[in-house]
């Protein structure tokens, strides 16, 4: 086995029970974003371009569709003979598979897969971000530093620092305080739960910690911390792109309609910085005569007839004539009937929104501002003739005419 400078190892085993039926039946990694992406695509995309081919991808939750999707590796140009992308289960021992307990213990369990490649530095990434970032030039800064780890870090609004967990660093760029969500936060320094480790300090940290048995097992809680008390060198990596972690419906919902906002810069079409993805066999899409589209994104194999507005549609959705989409998300497979009224909502893939019906409103339109939000409607769910969803609903089996 050839060696390797560096291994990725990506954490793609979340639950992400914040999604609520979005990921009932499907890892969280594995959910549509963009018209014709998945959330792992950008990850996994962002180390081929990077130039590390060896990736390791830690599943756990509902994994076979997320399993199906990577497969060999080849639309990310990761099936290789040496290297390329693996995916890994729990660990399977005669008593049967172990559950990764954290994060720091996924990795642990996968000590073995790392040391085939031999390599001297780790890249731990997690599989639920929309972001682009040149990992090699984290590399090339953490062997800079001779750091033991080095954290991407992101400055964020100051009135938002509060939900993040944020690093105080010195005039050199070396971490020299942790604070995981304070009610005052003293920096504005996120993590963006992106680690470069040396691989001989991150083994000896995940020995200790799996000897530990009240041990969480995570990176953030306790391996970094261990580190830090010990006197490890950490340093912070400034990383001043778009980023946006995707865990809860109005997170997903906003990182899709940033691709529709000119003043946000993600750009999915550089040249230079693919996107790839395993997208479907689609013929191209059909606008009809009468049919009105303005500011939104439309994938191969829509057929569009009615009216869609600031919206985002995947493969092979139908949106009848007569049928209104307004600041939505329709995924795979959906189709809207003739009369049918989507607004702010998410629909998952291959859901039925019968004639007439009415999934999500305006905020505007609600006379109670604190109980709108966006609506969710489940893969597979036939919303029926008539039948009204609310604001911020999530539904999670079919709906005949009567309200939601």
């Amino acid at each position: 086995m050839q060696k390797q400078e560096c291994v990725a190892m990506l954490l793609a085993g979340g639950q992400g029970s914040r999604l609520g039926v979005l990921t009932r039946h499907l890892a969280k990694p594995a959910v549509p974003y963009g018209g014709k992406y998945r959330i792992i695509d950008f990850t996994l995309s962002n180390c081929v371009n990077s130039g590390i081919d060896t990736v390791g991808v830690l599943t756990q939750y509902q994994p076979l569709d997320l399993n199906a999707y990577i497969g060999s590796g080849q639309p990310w140009d990761l099936d290789r003979m040496n290297g390329g992308v693996h995916v890994l289960p729990p660990y399977q021992q005669m008593r049967g598979a172990q559950w990764y307990k954290g994060t720091a213990n996924a990795v642990y369990q996968n000590i073995h897969f790392i040391e085939r490649y031999g390599p001297e530095y780790v890249l731990v990434l997690s599989g639920d971000h929309i972001y682009k970032m040149d990992y090699g030039k984290m590399l090339a800064y953490h062997k800079s530093k001779g750091a033991a780890c080095t954290i991407a870090m992101l400055e964020v609004p100051w009135e938002e620092a509060s939900r993040f967990g944020l690093m105080l660093t010195d005039g050199d760029g070396n971490i020299t305080e942790f604070e995981e969500k304070p009610k005052n936060p003293r920096s504005n320094k996120a993590s963006m739960g992106v680690y470069v480790f040396t691989w001989e300090k991150l083994r000896q940290y995940l020995l200790e910690d799996e000897a530990k048995e009240d041990s969480s097992s995570d990176f953030g809680k306790d391996v970094i911390p261990a580190m830090h008390g010990a006197g490890e060198r950490l340093c912070a990596y400034a990383f001043g792109g778009y980023w946006k972690d995707v865990g809860t419906i109005d997170s997903l919902w906003e990182a899709n309609m940033d691709l529709l906002n000119p003043k946000v810069d993600i750009n999915l079409s550089d040249p230079h910085w693919k996107i790839y993805a395993r997208s479907p066999a689609a013929p191209p899409h059909y606008m009809a005569e009468g049919a009105q589209v303005q500011n939104s994104m439309v994938t191969e194999g829509c057929v569009v007839e009615g009216e869609v507005d600031f919206s985002i549609l995947f493969p092979n959705v139908n949106v009848e004539a007569g049928a209104v989409v307004r600041d939505s998300i329709l995924m795979p497979g959906v189709c809207v009937k003739s009369g049918a009224r989507v607004q702010y909502a998410i629909v998952a893939e291959n859901a039925l929104v019968e004639a007439n019906a009415s999934v999500g409103a305006r905020p505007e339109d609600v006379a109670n501002k604190n109980t709108w939000g966006v609506a969710v409607v489940g893969a597979g769910i036939t919303i029926g003739k008539g039948a009204v969803v609310a604001p911020n609903a999530m539904i999670e089996t079919s709906v005949g005419g009567a309200a939601a």
